[in-house]
């Protein structure tokens, strides 16, 4: 049985960047994109008083679900241009976009003009969201592009431990407005980063824009059971994790009390996500991306429904460090299989890999988003919600990865009949 973590791939010509710089620059874009996201969950109550959203407390979650949907939006339209006149011409782009609704975000006079604007800044996020899965598969293959995806990702999925508190550490100065206005900034360095660094796609390598060779990238995605069954269920664990962003100022405002505490306790919760970082990049260079990310579901399968029965006999309102232990062992093991099963759906990819990269982040940031909104709305004066959103969405995903590893994997060629193929 052979692990999809291996090299299928043809040779790669040699590269001047250093991992090192890869992973540097791959990484400050997944900082801005956890950025667009997480800062401006410390500022849910002030935007709440400015547009008079008491009266629903589920409305403010919108605010992130309309950003997510943003970035689900682009993430296949910026793929394909990527795929066709380079990465870097793209993602520079999208920044533009990025900085644009940021800045419109912090000028918005109503609760749908801030809706709005962070569509639009979610949709100039999904740039970079595609183009760094790209870019990594563009320079590496096997466990080297396993690894820096898991790197990459785990940084952006820390960005709820950080994030807040640089959007905390704002609010204290200015108000909610100046939180939106600082991610201008971040984005402007991260464009003169990417002229730095460079295009990673040759001419050779690029693909024209028309509706067959869309179609064919797009069908060749769809059709690889591998490729499908690992996204998919990370579809359904980034909607459980986007419950968490979407309801934690709710939880820890109106069922705990502990608002003024909103950054320190995510703050707290980066020691179980900076554990998670060391044990994924660990155990992935030993058994694999495939056997480390059905580990790692399974995992959350047993936490979610231990939190389940915990939340129920608290009558929906357990002891908040009992909450807290939960959420923070969910997201960290959260942490180890996403980027993993990112890994392995990318890796038959390579000939289509803009492609692929817009139809994992469509499916997983955009589905990820709506059923996350479904569980978001129901949770007002209780937990219960949540641990039963996290125990259905993950046994979801743990039929779908077993799916997937019934099927085979394929290096794909959408020009070509001829695949190379290996059982796992």
């Amino acid at each position: 049985m052979s692990s999809p973590a291996q090299d299928h791939s043809p040779p790669r010509p040699v590269d001047h960047r250093s991992e090192r710089q890869v992973v540097l620059f791959l990484a400050f874009l997944s900082i801005i994109l956890a950025f667009g996201v997480d800062s401006i969950l410390p500022a849910f109550d002030n935007i709440t008083e400015q547009f008079n959203a008491n009266g629903d407390p589920g409305a403010i979650s919108l605010v992130i679900t309309w950003y997510l949907l943003g970035m689900a939006a682009g993430q296949l339209f910026w793929g394909l241009l990527a795929d066709r006149f380079g990465r870097r011409t793209i993602l520079l782009v999208g920044l533009t976009l990025y900085g644009v609704g940021a800045l419109g975000s912090g000028m918005a006079t109503s609760m749908n003009a801030l809706l709005l604007m962070r569509f639009i800044w979610g949709l100039g996020g999904a740039s970079p969201s595609v183009i760094r899965l790209a870019i990594a598969r563009d320079l590496y293959g096997g466990a080297q592009m396993a690894r820096v995806i898991s790197f990459m990702m785990a940084i952006f999925l820390l960005g709820p431990a950080v994030a807040p508190a640089i959007g905390q550490s704002i609010l204290w100065v200015g108000d909610w407005r100046l939180v939106c206005f600082a991610a201008f900034p971040l984005a402007v360095f991260a464009g003169f980063w990417t002229v730095r660094f460079g295009e990673s796609l040759p001419p050779s390598q690029r693909r024209p824009i028309d509706l067959a060779a869309t179609s064919r990238g797009v069908r060749t995605v769809c059709q690889t059971r591998l490729t499908m069954g690992y996204t998919l269920a990370s579809m359904f664990t980034f909607g459980a994790f986007f419950v968490y962003l979407g309801s934690s100022a709710t939880i820890i405002d109106r069922i705990y009390g502990l608002d003024r505490y909103f950054a320190l306790i995510f703050g707290a919760s980066s020691l179980f996500l900076a554990a998670a970082v060391w044990i994924s990049e660990r155990f992935t260079r030993r058994f694999g991306s495939d056997l480390v990310s059905l580990t790692a579901v399974l995992i959350l399968l047993a936490i979610s429904t231990v939190f389940t029965f915990t939340a129920v006999f608290f009558d929906g309102v357990p002891p908040f460090w009992i909450w807290f232990i939960f959420v923070a062992a969910l997201g960290a093991f959260t942490t180890v299989f996403t980027p993993n099963a990112g890994a392995v759906a990318m890796e038959p990819m390579q000939k289509v890999a803009g492609a692929a990269s817009g139809v994992y982040g469509v499916i997983t940031i955009g589905g990820g988003s709506i059923i996350a909104s479904f569980v978001d709305r129901q949770i007002q004066d209780t937990v219960t919600p949540m641990a039963v959103g996290n125990v259905v969405y993950t046994v979801v995903a743990i039929a779908l990865v077993l799916w997937a590893r019934g099927g085979s994997y394929q290096m794909v060629d959408p020009d070509h009949d001829s695949t190379s193929s290996t059982v796992i």
